[in-house]
């Protein structure tokens, strides 16, 4: 996968799960296991697992018998997820390349993935592995973001980093959204060999309880924090910036749209 790994570490887990999770990604890991569970699978294989905020739902929601395994390819956001569960045994943690995975074919009845296709560097690779590991009738079932202008929040975080940076801003919180072509995503899927291809559009309002816990998320929980040190940019400054803007901007409460999409392997 790309060298966006080589970033999440140190204290970027733990500012990921706290100050990112609450506000963009935990109504659609409910979302995700929900659907995941309703296929009443006894194998599942979640891929770019992240800090597990989407593997915690998972475990909720699956039968006690049903076997759970969670990769990603970045240790320290891994071992963050693997804390969660402390002794418990009921999750396998693995790293492991969503483009390469080490298990063996017609293994799961489910594969899932949370917003995390869009940092495959080659995507059909990624599919393929997942047709792959799939069980004949298996599903894969992955969410990727709408565009920015369903999801204002990034815009914005892109906007006060061009105020900083006006020729070269930080273009990390493009990439997450820059794969909302539903029609692209399932001729790529077709193309690697899945059929019953479904798509469904998620929209959902959340609340900003702490819109200083999520700006700091913003900065302090992604490669933006790099990327703003590698430009000499003060990451508080930054912080303190968006935070203003985001209240401004967005009040009490932002829209959060994403595209669920299920395929099955024949």
């Amino acid at each position: 996968m790309s060298g966006l790994e080589t970033r999440f570490s140190g204290n970027v887990p733990e500012n990921y799960d706290r100050g990112l999770g609450p506000f963009i990604f935990d109504y659609y890991a409910k979302q995700m296991a929900s659907r995941c569970a309703s296929l009443a699978p006894e194998e599942v294989l979640e891929t770019a697992a992240g800090t597990g905020i989407v593997t915690k739902y998972l475990r909720d929601c699956l039968s006690s018998h049903c076997s759970l395994i969670a990769t990603d390819l970045n240790p320290p956001m891994l071992d963050y997820a693997a804390g969660k569960f402390g002794n418990d045994v009921s999750v396998q943690f693995e790293t492991a390349d969503a483009c390469q995975l080490p298990f063996g074919d017609g293994r799961f009845d489910a594969v899932v993935c949370q917003f995390g296709v869009m940092f495959f560097p080659d995507r059909q690779a990624g599919y393929k592995e997942a047709l792959r590991v799939l069980k004949r009738g298996g599903t894969y079932l992955f969410s990727v973001w709408d565009e920015w202008a369903k999801n204002p929040f990034a815009e914005i975080a892109y906007k006060v980093g061009a105020e900083f940076f006006r020729n070269d801003p930080p273009e990390f919180y493009k990439i997450p959204f820059s794969y909302s072509d539903t029609d692209a995503i399932e001729n790529t899927l077709k193309g690697a060999g899945f059929c019953e291809i479904s798509v469904e559009a998620v929209p959902h309002r959340q609340t900003l309880s702490d819109i200083a816990l999520f700006a700091h998320g913003i900065v302090y929980g992604n490669p933006l924090y790099d990327e703003l040190l590698e430009r000499n940019i003060e990451p508080q400054a930054f912080c303190q910036k968006l935070t203003k803007a985001l209240r401004y901007e967005l009040g009490e409460s932002m829209p959060l749209n994403a595209e669920f999409i299920a395929a099955m392997k024949q």
